[in-house]
């Protein structure tokens, strides 16, 4: 199990927040962050603010690492329009958040893994890159016996969460499309995001 993976809820007691909206998070517990001075409230600057926000995105998707997050970043800012909503659709462009969307697995750090160990198609090839750019109308398709995991058999049938319509899945055939990148209103978080206070952080 990678650190990352051992650590995600540590990460929603720092930033305060149920990240991935789940009945696991020790945050239902102790909203409080983590450690020997995780009670102590201080009243956060703006930077602090822009820094929050950059970090709980990150995290929200499997912990992207920052000099990766950063190249998400500044090819949103080329494309035209607006840079928060662009870096949104990137985000959700990734194979593994697809897959998590597809509710093929049960958390996006599942996802990465799932993806990472070859057990996805994308268009009838095989793919095993986490941060594959998915394109409108790809065909996305759980390999051969991956399709009977208990891992994927669990994330099918949970409630836990819905599947978005900006992506299409048929859980028999385990197969789905990616339909288009989801503006920012469109995407099922359980906690605000807000990606206009990532462009300050780094456009400072």
């Amino acid at each position: 199990m990678s650190k990352r993976q051992e650590s995600k809820y540590k990460v929603n007691r720092r930033l305060g927040v149920n990240l991935w909206g789940r009945p696991k998070s020790p945050l239902n517990r102790r909203d409080y962050g983590p450690g020997q001075h995780g009670q102590r409230r201080k009243k956060p600057t703006d930077f602090g603010i822009q820094l929050m926000a950059k970090q709980k995105l990150k995290a929200y998707y499997g912990n992207i690492g920052e000099r990766q997050f950063r190249r998400l970043f500044e090819e949103a800012n080329r494309r035209k329009g607006d840079t928060g909503e662009n870096l949104i659709a990137l985000l959700e462009r990734r194979l593994d958040t697809v897959v998590y969307r597809m509710k093929l697995v049960p958390t996006v750090f599942a996802a990465r893994q799932f993806v990472s160990h070859g057990h996805i198609k994308v268009n009838n090839k095989r793919v095993n890159v986490a941060s594959y750019q998915v394109k409108d109308g790809d065909t996305i398709e759980v390999r051969g016996k991956a399709r009977e995991m208990s891992l994927v058999l669990e994330a099918v049938q949970s409630s836990e969460r819905d599947v978005p319509d900006y992506v299409q899945i048929d859980h028999k055939e385990m197969k789905g499309t990616f339909v288009r990148a989801p503006l920012l209103a469109d995407v099922p978080y359980p906690v605000t995001m807000e990606p206009n206070l990532v462009v300050e952080f780094y456009s400072r």
